[in-house]
């Protein structure tokens, strides 16, 4: 019986979190279809920011090299539908309003879009480069949050400098995730940013999770944000309905930025 998409890229996960790496002839042996449509699967799944394609297989990012999975490398990735993310995300941003953003890369896209608005904002933030960005803007207050820089990226980690989230009060955090569903909610795979993203979720009165369509359904390896603390998620593409009822049923809202 034919295969659907979804069903063979849901088995590449599931073996590759087993497994960690694996070459393109095992997963073909073990799914039982060719290499060809594994190396075409896996080409798209890197696309999408689920693994990393090594030679001759492909590897969870939690378990590749930092270069591998640096914040440059990333940040391409889906950069078009990031950037319909950031412009919705937009619009929830008010004058003189206090926002928290995380040092993803889908985040430095809203960065880049504040610098450029004439809005009187204090920015927190866990990117190096985020707060840099921002800080070209002379109307925008940026806090950076201090810590240890993550290797190969651009964030902070840990919870070191978390006091001084304390001194504000935060009215929206956006924050992305590596992996999104109704049962684990936001979940990432470095554990020490997994720590910070805690309790910085703890501390704002609003969590709008951007994160495109592939991360929705797929679980890593921490949760920092419970279903229950998220209000809003603003994705790319139609949410299937199962998915979107299940979150309506939570008052969650679901945005799809394209339409």
């Amino acid at each position: 019986m034919k295969m659907f998409v979804s069903e063979r890229r849901n088995k590449i996960m599931h073996f590759l979190q087993a497994k960690q790496r694996l070459t393109v002839k095992e997963l073909a042996s073990k799914i039982g279809v060719s290499e060809a449509t594994l190396r075409s699967d896996l080409n798209q799944m890197e696309e999408e920011g689920l693994l990393t394609r090594t030679h001759g297989g492909a590897i969870l990012n939690e378990f590749a090299t930092p270069s591998e999975t640096s914040f440059s490398a990333r940040s391409k990735r889906n950069q078009k539908e990031k950037r319909i993310i950031a412009e919705k995300a937009l619009e929830f941003i008010l004058e003189k309003q206090c926002i928290l953003l995380d040092a993803s890369s889908t985040t430095m896209e809203l960065a880049y879009l504040l610098k450029q608005k004439n809005i009187r904002l204090t920015v927190i933030t866990t990117g190096v480069k985020t707060a840099l960005e921002l800080n070209e803007n002379p109307h925008i207050n940026v806090i950076l949050i201090g810590g240890m820089l993550t290797k190969g990226s651009s964030s902070l980690e840990g919870t070191l400098g978390i006091d001084i989230v304390n001194q504000f009060n935060i009215d929206i955090m956006f924050t992305s995730a590596n992996g999104f569903t109704a049962d684990s909610g936001l979940t990432d795979f470095n554990l020490y940013e997994v720590q910070l993203k805690r309790e910085l979720v703890r501390k704002s009165k609003m969590v709008i999770a951007l994160i495109d369509h592939s991360k929705i359904g797929t679980v890593s390896s921490a949760v920092f944000a419970n279903i229950n603390q998220v209000n809003t998620i603003i994705t790319d593409k139609e949410v299937e309905e199962s998915i979107s009822k299940e979150l309506t049923s939570r008052n969650i809202d679901v945005i799809n930025a394209s339409s």
